[in-house]
């Protein structure tokens, strides 16, 4: 036998319209109960005559195209937004996703982007990106140079860093060729008459 609640709490869970708890206790009792899980089946398969029987409308012309525009549009007034954000003066922000701003060395597959540039502290902070399988030649070092490997391999003499590590180098100092296997990114810090310096403000 079936009660009425039991009739109720079906078709209402025929209908999608129970709590995750409810649905449970009703899951609980179609195992127990085959009059009742008959009963849900008919419940069903009359929803779907129902579903079956409402005739198929064609949307007007014009309502994709109209959503569409929608969506861009709200997609516009959020970059807007995100982009309007007042910056105090002083800060400067840089996105991990922007590409703008590398310049390719003299050595292909290098690259260096200017991060900032304090002429009055004498220094800057750039990015540098060797690709894989690039090598850079032998040189010597026109100042002290501070390097801080993100990503990647980057091998200097015997040492290979990888990321987290730090490598400092003496002005005057002599750098052997440094290539990387798998490609890397570093952050360095260079005085300010450093040629790399003077490359990545062109």
């Amino acid at each position: 036998m079936i009660t009425e609640q039991q009739q109720e709490q079906a078709a209402l869970g025929v209908l999608g319209l129970l709590s995750p708890k409810d649905e449970e206790r009703l899951a609980a009792e179609l195992r127990q109960n085959p009059e009742l899980r008959d009963f849900y089946k008919s419940l069903q398969q009359t929803i779907d005559k129902v579903g079956l029987a409402v005739p198929r409308r064609t949307p007007p012309p014009g309502l994709k195209a109209k959503v569409l525009q929608k969506i861009q549009a709200h997609q516009a007034v959020s970059s807007t937004t995100a982009q309007s954000i007042a910056i105090p003066a002083g800060l400067q922000f840089v996105g991990g996703d922007e590409s703008s701003g590398w310049k390719e060395l003299p050595v292909r597959g290098a690259w260096i982007r200017l991060l900032s540039f304090e002429p009055q502290r004498g220094y800057a902070v750039l990015l540098g990106k060797l690709e894989p399988g690039v090598r850079y030649p032998a040189h010597t070092n026109a100042g002290p140079e501070d390097f801080y490997i993100l990503t990647g391999d980057l091998h200097v003499g015997e040492r290979v860093l990888g990321p987290g590590d730090f490598h400092h180098a003496d002005a005057g100092s002599l750098h052997g060729e440094n290539y990387s296997v798998a490609g890397c990114t570093l952050l360095a810090v260079l005085t300010k008459d450093d040629p790399l310096v003077a490359l990545a403000m062109i």
